[in-house]
């Protein structure tokens, strides 16, 4: 379905008063909404492309991590899967990761929890300010005409400089930090196996700052009156080195492989791992950050917490460059990247755009 085009000026209002109510798209929804405000609906939506179940013996990897950091066997096969996953798929699901179901379960509860407070328990949280380290709002976009995403999201910066304690929400203050803590101790394995898989030292990527930074993102999309029209999150890459996501029984993560959106079915108990932009670019090309989005459903709510590991955007990180690594390249690899820092990176990917855009083809050097 296409929908007729409203002026400009129409959606501005519309934003504007989604916006200003800062109750989020909960809010429209306990508010009785029955029907899409226009804002919401996104035109175009990938409909040549092949969406659903993934074809016989076409999964996204499931690696189990038991006896990784025991068993030198095991480890060295678990890193052969990660390096197979890594350059075919940009994405895998994690079992056995040392994580307590217990932490995950209270995790998913916690961000319940601060999603369906009173609003105005959340009104203190709603801004657009990306310097406040700790945020709530709804992903809708003033200055461009990109649809809204069905979806409201507390935002948390968690590493190197976390928020003062009394900053987090009460409703998942301690889940959040236990969270976290556990997600960081399993990023520090996750780059040491990444490293092993590229064929370099295992604390490489960790030397580099891979690990430093920690951006938590919570995710709450209720129910959708017509989720046809619309997206949870829209067609992207992610930025970063590496993303850690806990996701519900719900469902809705697709994965662009071999020209088909794959669900990512959810596994109880799992971490689905996808490498960001800034890997694929420091490993050359030999590690991928591929194309996903969430779709929207008419069940919910569907909740999901995506921890990203990238450095926050402060002016003193302009400071430290990435480009390829050197050890990777040779006669036969060249260099395919120019250097950057994040400033520019996520700078020059913002004004790109998000959906359906990758900004990794502007730093190619041929």
């Amino acid at each position: 379905m296409i929908a007729t085009p409203e002026p400009d000026h129409d959606r501005k209002t519309e934003l504007m008063a989604i916006d200003q109510s800062k109750s989020g798209i909960k809010g429209l929804v306990d508010a009785g909404l029955a029907k899409l405000p226009r804002v919401f609906v996104h035109d175009h939506l990938n409909l040549n492309i092949k969406s659903g179940p993934a074809p016989d013996n076409v999964n996204i990897p499931v690696i189990d991590f038991a006896g990784v950091n025991t068993d030198s066997t095991r480890r060295a096969m678990i890193i052969d899967e990660i390096r197979n996953a890594c350059m075919k798929w940009g994405f895998f699901q994690v079992v056995n990761h040392g994580i307590p179901v217990i932490t995950l379960e209270e995790m998913i509860n916690g961000i319940r929890r601060f999603h369906e407070q009173e609003p105005e328990a959340k009104e203190k949280l709603y801004s657009r300010d990306e310097s406040k380290k700790v945020t709530f709002n709804t992903k809708i976009d003033m200055s461009q005409t990109m649809a809204a995403y069905w979806r409201d999201t507390l935002t948390c910066v968690m590493a190197p400089n976390p928020p003062a304690t009394q900053e987090l929400p009460g409703t998942c203050r301690d889940i959040m930090l236990d969270y976290t803590n556990n997600v960081m101790n399993l990023g520090t394995t996750l780059f040491e196996l990444i490293s092993e898989a590229l064929g370099l030292n295992p604390k490489h990527l960790k030397d580099i700052g891979c690990t430093e930074g920690l951006y938590v993102m919570g995710h709450y999309s209720p129910a959708c009156p017509e989720p046809e029209l619309t997206m949870g999150t829209g067609v992207h890459t992610d930025s970063g080195f590496l993303t850690v996501l806990l996701q519900d029984q719900i469902g809705g993560l697709q994965v662009l492989h071999d020209n088909r959106w794959i669900d990512v079915t959810p596994i109880p108990g799992a971490l689905i791992i996808n490498l960001g932009d800034l890997l694929q670019l420091i490993s050359n090309d030999k590690f991928i950050s591929v194309y996903h989005r969430v779709v929207a459903r008419n069940i919910g709510p569907r909740i999901s917490i995506a921890s990203f590991f990238r450095t926050y955007i402060e002016p003193q990180n302009a400071l430290r460059r990435y480009g390829p690594i050197k050890e990777l390249l040779s006669e036969n690899n060249p260099q395919i990247y120019k250097e950057t820092n994040v400033v520019d990176y996520f700078k020059f990917k913002h004004l790109k755009g998000v959906e359906g855009t990758s900004a990794l083809a502007h730093f190619k050097l041929f």
